[in-house]
């Protein structure tokens, strides 16, 4: 099935609602296989255990379990030591039979979008983790943006919602983003992540608990809060079984909870061909109104794309001549070229 534009909760909507509710849960099993790829890939395997333990447990007949504590504990005791555990989560981690389901939707029928997410991430992740950890928020909230966007800039959905953090116009504009025939700050990755933040510190305020402010980012905070007042709760998992909740909102969280255990370690998940890209890095300059981003691109020899793409925020290619300045970004270590650039063509005005 081919979708036009780029909605990645469209998509999964499209997909998944003849088996939303009734899907049986993916039986995750830890083969001797499974433990020797984690140990190759230098991963915690202690930090998996619960994990796979949990898995089992669940889905799994009570017989096999001991022994599979036994083959796990005895794993761990004839592993050597790891340098650092890079398999660290920072949110509550539950797995049951949605986040199942979502693990496997993203290996099989969703596969083609998640490798594109996975890939794109690696690009934006450091950034947005570090604007998170400054702020002292979970870094895995990062994974919102792949089920909000899949790191794409140009996002749009059905709701109005624009770019990588899907704000819609009125929130954006609550949160500092602006927005006019010209500019769409809520495209930028910076600007829209150090505004998330700012929501996200108000959610977790008011719900104090990081499952209902997903579920808040998605839904709305009015909507929530009138659930939590009728069923008389917090509890995201008994909210979603009551029903109290949009199918959407249900999903929202065993998503990225799927998504954030898939990409702390993608080849035991079978996601090995894709490209990692140079995390997002630039210097910024200010450029007076009228310049254009194609000329400045083939001044600094790099593509048109590239540039725009450091600009999403910018909608028309160019700095009106309305406006006096405009900061914008460019490539890392260009900074002379672009001074080079407007003396040139300050010259020939």
């Amino acid at each position: 099935m081919k979708f036009s534009g780029f909605d990645p909760k469209m998509q999964h909507r499209l997909l998944s609602r003849k088996s939303n509710r009734t899907s049986p849960a993916v039986k995750f099993v830890a083969t001797p296989s499974k433990i020797r790829e984690i140990r190759e890939m230098g991963l915690a395997v202690h930090i998996l255990i619960p994990i796979l333990l949990i898995a089992n447990s669940a889905w799994s007949s009570p017989s096999p379990l001991p022994s599979l504590r036994e083959r796990l504990q005895a794993k761990v005791k004839q592993a050597p030591p790891l340098q650092g555990a890079s398999l660290i989560f920072d949110l509550p981690l539950t797995y049951n039979r949605r986040v199942s389901y979502w693990l496997q939707f993203y290996q099989t029928r969703g596969r083609y979008w998640f490798n594109e997410w996975i890939e794109r991430s690696t690009r934006f992740i450091p950034m947005i983790q570090k604007e998170l950890k400054d702020n002292n928020l979970p870094q895995d909230l990062v994974y919102m943006v792949m089920i909000e966007s899949g790191f794409e800039s140009n996002a749009k959905s059905h709701a109005e919602a624009v770019g990588p953090w899907q704000f819609i116009e009125a929130t954006g504009g609550r949160y500092g983003l602006k927005s006019n025939w010209w500019l769409d700050e809520r495209r930028d990755f910076k600007k829209s992540t150090l505004a998330a933040i700012r929501y996200i510190k108000d959610l977790h305020q008011e719900f104090g608990s990081w499952y209902l402010v997903a579920a808040s980012y998605n839904m709305g905070e009015s909507g929530l809060r009138r659930q939590i007042q009728k069923h008389k709760t917090k509890d995201f998992w008994e909210l979603s079984r009551l029903g109290a909740l949009p199918q959407e909102t249900i999903d929202y969280v065993p998503k990225i909870l799927a998504a954030l255990m898939i990409s702390k370690a993608p080849s035991l998940y079978g996601f090995r061909d894709f490209s990692r890209l140079e995390p997002l890095d630039y210097d910024l300059a200010i450029v007076p109104g009228g310049t254009e981003l194609t000329r400045l691109a083939d001044h600094l020899g790099v593509t048109h794309k590239s540039l725009k793409d450091l600009n999403s925020e910018i909608l028309l290619g160019y700095i009106p001549r309305q406006v006096e300045k405009h900061t914008i970004r460019v490539p890392k270590g260009s900074l002379a070229l672009v001074s080079d650039f407007l003396s040139t063509r300050k010259t020939k005005e």
